[in-house]
């Protein structure tokens, strides 16, 4: 296979796990291609996400390091499956890569979890909503560029109305529900398009309150996809400078636990549609 112009983060993903398995089996890069027959320096470029690899490469791979895991190794020789266009390619020219590879990441999720203490989750946002957000970037966004980012949002929630939709969990901090973008009249479409999000049966939405009062991970902006196994899990935060993208075994087992103590002062469902439906009748 030719080398990538660039490989996506499912694709460094995928190399990332192939590396890790090498490093567990203890062998350096030389040694295992002495193992695989395969040149150390493309031994590296795999494991890079520089140049793509088989499905029976993979599980070559794999079982030459000693995994046994069958589906985990299922699930690596899945994300060989040859590049083919998806909806976000058509944005690849116009926005940056790490929204390009949220999607991605987004569309293979078997779950999804997030936290969101100042904004309302992307994932539910408006047009009128999302377009507030982009046009307060730094640097300014052009006109056209605020359109192409709210355009690939408003397609991004594509995986909640599908016919196999993706189970999704929101905890949305009190702060985020009461903030004004754009006045009353944004500000109320928006809040009740959330309760009506909240009555499908694959979404569940909870509000931790201003009672809360302080928890950990209270400053933390997260959203935690599951992977097809545990180990492929993967946590996105958000960052000025673009997405962030984590999947180092201690990283992942950090953010599980931010979630559950999220989740453990939260309100329940009904309870937490309650303060939706009256921070609404107060506008």
């Amino acid at each position: 296979m030719p080398p990538r112009p660039a490989a996506t983060v499912r694709q460094q993903r995928l190399g990332a796990e192939l590396r890790k398995l090498r490093e567990l089996a203890g062998l350096t890069s030389r040694e295992a291609g002495e193992l695989l027959n395969v040149n150390a320096a493309r031994i590296s470029s795999i494991e890079a996400g520089r140049f793509g690899v088989s499905a029976d490469r993979v599980r070559m791979f794999a079982h030459s390091y000693g995994c046994s895991d069958e589906p985990y190794i299922k699930a690596l020789t899945d994300m060989t499956v040859g590049r083919t266009r998806h909806w976000w390619d058509e944005y690849r020219e116009m926005l940056p890569s790490g929204l390009l590879d949220l999607a991605e990441l987004e569309h293979h999720a078997s779950a999804i979890r997030t936290a969101q203490v100042a904004h309302v989750p992307g994932l539910f946002q408006t047009v009128d909503y999302a377009r507030l957000i982009f046009r307060q970037s730094i640097p300014k966004l052009s006109p056209p560029e605020v359109e192409y980012r709210v355009t690939h949002r408003i397609k991004r929630q594509g995986i909640l109305f599908a016919a196999d939709p993706t189970p999704y969990t929101a905890i949305i901090h009190e702060a985020a529900l009461r903030m004004r973008f754009g006045g009353r009249h944004v500000t109320r479409e928006q809040l009740e398009h959330v309760v009506e999000m909240s009555e499908l049966s694959h979404v569940t939405v909870r509000v931790i309150p201003y009672e809360a009062g302080i928890f950990p991970g209270a400053g933390q902006t997260v959203l935690y996809a599951d992977g097809p196994v545990p180990r492929l899990d993967t946590v996105q935060l958000d960052a000025e400078h673009g997405s962030v993208f984590l999947h180092a075994d201690a990283q992942l087992h950090k953010y599980r636990t931010f979630m559950t103590r999220f989740e453990a002062v939260a309100l329940a469902e009904p309870a937490s549609r309650d303060v939706i439906r009256e921070i609404v009748n107060d506008l």
